[in-house]
């Protein structure tokens, strides 16, 4: 309840940008209601009366398109004091967790995931046992999680409000449901009290000597043979269902080569193997998924002024390079490149409609008169315009550029630069 805690959960809040919960109260009308109620609040809370609000359910589409993924959006002032709480339980258990566990904590990123699978493949470690749980977050026992808690938290206090945060039940299409187990996808303490909760199976792993790499609820375990691993498989099994009571997803758990690419999956990444030794790669399915995104980003039925396209497809682009510039795909950037350039040309030329409109507009990129009017008249279609001397000429790769067109391959060179001499 520190003021400066309290002040520095407000604004990690505020820049989240997160939507409303069940109330409708923004991030931005949380600060005058913050201000005005502020000691109530605390008094409520300090004396066992406080009610947090149930949270607003909303499902989105999984990373990988599996499905859908339940988000429950807590209110902001619920927001704000989860925060204030895993602002101070972060020092408490950050020294608790395995060195193997990598999600949503400090100074730790999905990139040295990957990479520590990648440098136990270079030392044998060939296959990976795959674990996937069937809706982890919605599953955690209460009671399990409340003995992890207590166990470090000296302050009953703390700790009973934690469980109303678990009990405080979802709000969906107007109806409150209760909730006797798992802790809602989308609020400040998710993520720690998964971590908290998996840390039991990472501890468990290390004292037997297995080699875990998880982050938050995606988890590999690694062998050197087969057999190993087919056996890893099942005592994982054991110990997350009947320690941790747990679902194992049969059909998705699986023993898989690390280097057979289109099998080991691992946060949106593969490995590869080949003459130089082991390497990231982004996984097909990734690649699949980002193209399908730039194609619907680029799609010229969109009717959108050209700049404001280019200008999506940057944010898109930044944050996807963001998370996979430790794969090698620096072929695969400059095709991208090529293409994402020509579906540009392409998105240009429908813009400009008529024969009229391409001439003039030719012509003011010099394009002599008569070359004007035969390519502004041209039947061609699109996408074969596109990739012609007609757009390669007039709108040309400087053109692009000063419109605004991202050279992402110079910026995955630059993180890759930053990353090597990291």
């Amino acid at each position: 309840m520190n003021r400066d805690n309290l002040n520095k959960a407000y604004k990690q809040v505020k820049s989240n940008h997160g939507a409303p919960g069940i109330d409708g109260m923004t991030v931005e009308a949380a600060l005058p209601w913050l201000r005005e109620n502020r000691d109530e609040l605390l008094q409520s809370i300090r004396d066992g009366r406080f009610q947090p609000a149930p949270v607003r359910r909303k499902e989105i589409p999984k990373p990988d398109g599996s499905g859908m993924r339940k988000l429950g959006i807590p209110t902001v002032i619920d927001r704000v004091i989860q925060q204030a709480i895993a602002q101070q339980l972060h020092p408490l258990f950050e020294p608790l967790f395995s060195d193997g566990s990598y999600g949503y904590r400090p100074r730790r990123s999905a990139q040295q995931a990957i990479r520590k699978v990648k440098a136990y493949a270079e030392q044998g470690y060939g296959y990976a046992v795959e674990i996937d749980l069937s809706k982890y977050f919605d599953t955690l026992n209460h009671e399990l999680l409340m003995n992890l808690l207590r166990k470090q938290i000296p302050d009953r206090r703390v700790t009973d409000l934690i469980k109303k945060y678990l009990k405080s039940g979802v709000m969906e299409n107007g109806i409150q449901h209760k909730t006797e187990e798992g802790s809602p996808q989308g609020g400040p303490l998710s993520p720690l009290l998964a971590n908290i909760y998996l840390n039991e199976f990472d501890q468990e792993m290390e004292s037997r000597g297995v080699v875990v790499i998880r982050y938050a609820d995606d988890i590999v375990v690694l062998a050197k043979s087969k057999r190993a691993a087919m056996r890893l498989l099942e005592s994982c099994r054991i110990y997350l269902e009947n320690k941790l009571k747990l679902r194992l997803n049969t059909q998705k758990s699986k023993v898989v080569s690390v280097v057979a690419q289109k099998h080991f999956k691992f946060l949106g990444y593969a490995l590869g193997k080949n003459g130089k030794g082991v390497y990231i790669r982004a996984h097909p399915q990734s690649l699949a998924k980002a193209k399908r995104k730039l194609k619907e980003l680029t799609s010229r039925r969109q009717g959108r002024n050209a700049r404001e396209v280019m200008e999506n497809v940057k944010i898109y682009i930044r944050g996807w390079l963001g998370h996979f510039y430790v794969a090698d795909m620096k072929r695969i950037l400059q095709g991208w490149n090529e293409w994402l350039r020509r579906r540009m040309r392409m998105y240009i030329w429908k813009q400009w409609k008529k024969p009229k409109t391409k001439v003039q507009n030719l012509r003011k990129l010099g394009i002599p008169d008569w070359q004007a009017y035969q390519w502004g008249n041209t039947r061609l279609g699109y996408w074969r315009i596109a990739g012609s001397a007609v757009l390669n000429r007039s709108v040309t790769n400087e053109k692009l550029a000063q419109a605004g067109y991202y050279d992402f391959p110079a910026r995955y060179e630059h993180l890759r630069k930053l990353h090597l001499s990291g």
